[in-house]
């Protein structure tokens, strides 16, 4: 019994040092970058990462007023929290505005793997914040939308 207890403690110690420190990030500290995946004008600030492992990750996006994002999909689960503005996303191969849904400051679009989507700012600046489990993707239905092959 007391092997199989300290064998419970170890793989607990194990699996523990792997785990990241405590962390805190204000708002000021964020380093906005380009997103080369999304169209001209978004910006990233990676909190958690890396994005292209297969472990958590939370992001945020901030996108211009009157931006738009061409029907695209991911690999994994994308929660998606608008921390300002009024964020617009709708589902489906097309981009139809008028079947998009505005999801104001705290509003959460939780979307699943692979399902085809799209989304729009307004007349003002909108940040999100996205968190997922990686390896992370964009992947355009229509491949001529993708601003890596452009």
């Amino acid at each position: 019994m007391k092997a199989a207890s300290a064998l419970v403690a170890l793989a607990f110690i194990a699996a523990s040092a792997g785990a990241q420190e405590h962390k805190m990030v204000l708002p000021k500290e964020l380093k906005w970058e380009a997103v080369p995946s999304l169209p001209k004008g978004a910006q990233i600030a990676v909190i958690e990462g890396p994005m292209s492992q297969a472990v958590p990750f939370t992001i945020r996006l901030k996108f211009p007023a009157n931006y738009r994002i061409p029907p695209h999909h991911h690999p994994a689960i994308e929660r998606v929290t608008v921390l300002q503005g009024t964020f617009h996303m709708g589902v489906g191969e097309k981009f139809e505005q008028s079947k998009a849904h505005a999801l104001p400051v705290g509003g959460i679009m939780i979307m699943q793997p692979k399902t085809p989507h799209f989304a729009f700012t307004g007349k003002e600046e909108v940040i999100v914040q996205l968190n997922g489990v990686g390896p992370w993707g964009v992947t355009y239905v229509n491949p001529k939308d993708d601003p890596r092959q452009q």
